[in-house]
Parts: structure tokens; C-alpha cells; sequence
């Protein structure tokens, strides 16, 4: 919103808290606050609500799925609207010395996170993208049963536990492969992800399951710069530096399910792709650690990915079109 005053127009910033009861929202220049139930009047009047503040940017975050209804409602009536990492929210609390946690008090930060921090405003994804997540989201749960269930196998003593828990094992392992069929399908439905599922999968490491992870958790693939998408990612080096003290160079936040799949997949690309390997090689023939060159590979892996869907090149032609921009 744009408040006329004495000095000119002033922005306002909201922020909503999403439970399960409760829809909480604050702005960063008032005390004012109101609360509404989580249901589709409650949503309505958070609607009216918001069209008559008029805000510049109104931020939630992302809780799991229960912020989706809001979310949709406000960004179909084109209110401008950013769902967020709560890791970053909290961070940026306990930065500014709001420690307390109450509704009101987690929407008035969130206000101020907005107007601080101004996080670019994303479009929410269609059915198609939300039905990809949670068959992926699916998959990863399926995939750390599996692991637990044969760790448990490894320490069962007692033979008819062991025949028990071979069985479930099994039934996960069908369930696992039947999500995998699933998500091959609506990739290829798709002609747009068929065609970004080609182009991530022609590059030597990286697989189904690392492109549908990218196609679903990392839409911003092939938008951002080379810095903005590992800084997204939670790949890039953020300094630790005080006075004269030059600390180590870490990483942190950004987006696990990604990271991680990201690790897998650079570690087989060290091995089996000619830029990373070549690449790895020489950052531990300089001396560095291992695990800081595969962090170094891992980024640079998603730096080719992220240009190649820019320009929409396949990896046979990256030598020479794109890794000169890396």
C-alpha cells in the first residue's frame, strides 16, 4: 500500500501467521492486527482485508501445505505475495531481538521481514508442479523407511522379526518403484518439463531422480544468475569474518531436499563427468580438503544446469556456449 503523508507515500509491508486455526496479520508500521479463523470465510475476510490495506508485498511461510489455500487466494486475486523459509524468519528474529512467540508477534515479524528483507515476489505453482512435489515428498519418505527399516533388519536377532521386517521392506521397495512410474509419468506428460527432463538428464551424473527434484523443489532453475541459485540452493560460501579474523567460508540454509540429492549426484558426476572431474581434480591437487571441492563441484554442477536451461542448450554443446560465462 501507498500511505500518503506529510513526507509523500509510504509502503506497507504485511505479514500473515498460518496455523491450522488461525489466519494472524500485522504490518510493519502499525500495532494494528487482526485475526481470522483458517477456513474459507476466515480466508475471505483475510482477502478484504488485504485490498483494502493495498500492501506492497505480503510474506507467509511456507508451513507444510497449510498456507496454500491463502496463498492461492490472494495470489488469483493478484495481491503480491512471497512465500518464505521460516529458517530465514527466525534468523532474522532472534537478529533483532524478538525472541518471544506468540500469533501476533510471529506476524509482526514476518511484516518486518518483508519490508526488511523484500523477498522477491513468486508465483505459486500449478496443480501440476503441487502434484509433483508431493509424489516426490512421497518418494523421500518412502525412501528413509526404507533405510531404517534395513538398519533394523542389520540388528533384528530374532528370525521371525527379521521375516517381518524383510516383508515390509519388500512392500516399501514395490510402493517405491510404483512413486518412481508415477513421476516418470507426469514428467512426460509435460511438454515443457519433457523437454527440461532431457536437457538436465543429457548431462553426465545426473539422473531421474535429481532432474524430477529440480522440475519440483527448484522451479527457479534457468530464471536466476549463477549466484542467486546457489545462494537458493544453500551452496554458496558465506564469509565468517570479525576484525582480523578471516574465518571459514560455510555453508548453510537454502534447500535440503535439493542439497542433498545435488550431493549424490555430483559425487557420481566427480567420477563420470569430464568438466567436474577435471575440475575436482584440480582443487584437490591445490591443496583443498575433499569435502570442500565436492561443495565446489556440487555448485558448479547446478551453475551448468541452471545456464543451460537458460539458454535452453543440451551438455554437448556447454564447452563451448556456456561454461565460458561460469
Amino acid at each position: 500500500m501507498k500511505e500518503k503523508g506529510i513526507m509523500g507515500t509510504k509502503e506497507i509491508y504485511v505479514g500473515i501467521d498460518v496455523s491450522k486455526e488461525s489466519l494472524d496479520i500485522a504490518t510493519d508500521s502499525s500495532n494494528q492486527r487482526w485475526s481470522f479463523a483458517n477456513n474459507d470465510e476466515g480466508i475471505a475476510q483475510v482477502l478484504s482485508c488485504l485490498e483494502k490495506l493495498n500492501p506492497t508485498l505480503v510474506v507467509l511461510e511456507a508451513t507444510g501445505g497449510i498456507e496454500m489455500p491463502v496463498a492461492a487466494t490472494l495470489a488469483v486475486a493478484g495481491i503480491p505475495i512471497a512465500v518464505v523459509n521460516p529458517r530465514q524468519v527466525r534468523d532474522f528474529a532472534r537478529a533483532t531481538g524478538r525472541l518471544a512467540k506468540t500469533d501476533s508477534i510471529d506476524a509482526k515479524v514476518l511484516a518486518l521481514f518483508a519490508a526488511a528483507v523484500r523477498p522477491q515476489v513468486r508465483p505459486l505453482p500449478d496443480a501440476n508442479e503441487q502434484e509433483l512435489g508431493d509424489i516426490l515428498s512421497r518418494r523421500r519418505q518412502l525412501v528413509e523407511m526404507i533405510t531404517a527399516e534395513r538398519n533394523r533388519l542389520r540388528s533384528a536377532r530374532s528370525k521371525a522379526v527379521r521375516t517381518h521386517v524383510q516383508a515390509h521392506i519388500t512392500w516399501l521397495e514395490t510402493e517405491l518403484a510404483n512413486i518412481d512410474s508415477d513421476l516418470k509419468r507426469i514428467i512426460r506428460e509435460s511438454p515443457i518439463w519433457r523437454e527440461k527432463d532431457d536437457l538436465l538428464k543429457s548431462v553426465p551424473g545426473v539422473g531421474q531422480v535429481l532432474s524430477t527434484t529440480l522440475l519440483a523443489d527448484l522451479p527457479e532453475l534457468g530464471t536466476l544468475n549463477r549466484r542467486q541459485i546457489a545462494s537458493l540452493v544453500g551452496v554458496a560460501p558465506f564469509n565468517r569474518d570479525s576484525g582480523k579474523l578471516r574465518g571459514k567460508r560455510m555453508i548453510w540454509g537454502g534447500r535440503a531436499a535439493v542439497r542433498t540429492v545435488l550431493y549424490m549426484s555430483t559425487l557420481v558426476a566427480t567420477r563420470h563427468n569430464p568438466v567436474i572431474r577435471v575440475f575436482y581434480q584440480r582443487l584437490c591437487a591445490a591443496g583443498k580438503a575433499k569435502k570442500v571441492a565436492l561443495t565446489a563441484c556440487m555448485r558448479k554442477l547446478l551453475t551448468i544446469l541452471n545456464a543451460m536451461l537458460k539458454h535452453g542448450t543440451p551438455w554437448h554443446y556447454v564447452d563451448s556456449q556456456i561454461l565460458e560465462t561460469f
